[in-house]
């Protein structure tokens, strides 16, 4: 059984196995709420998600730990981290 971690994304404490990436506990935390699993706004309002899964298209950028900007597909989980994604209304 995999190690777990416990993080907060977007406000809400979410549970992944070590190793897990910031992008695939977006996805999880919105599973488990029922809701979109965005990793932000675009400037026009449009929800953006993760696309290539390599940090190239930028469209996975989050806040975790106060620094914006972090591409969450190439970030790992670590125990206690805060991640703002801004894709909630």
């Amino acid at each position: 059984m995999p190690e777990m971690i416990t993080l907060s994304v977007d406000g809400r404490s979410t549970s992944v196995a070590a190793g897990t990436s910031v992008a695939a506990a977006i996805a999880i935390a919105a599973a488990r709420a029922a809701g979109p699993g965005v990793t932000r706004r675009s400037v026009g309002g449009q929800l953006r998600a993760p696309l290539c899964g390599m940090g190239v298209c930028q469209e996975c950028r989050v806040t975790v730990n106060g620094r914006a900007h972090v591409l969450s597909c190439q970030t790992l989980c670590a125990p206690g981290m805060d991640v703002q994604t801004g894709g909630a209304p």
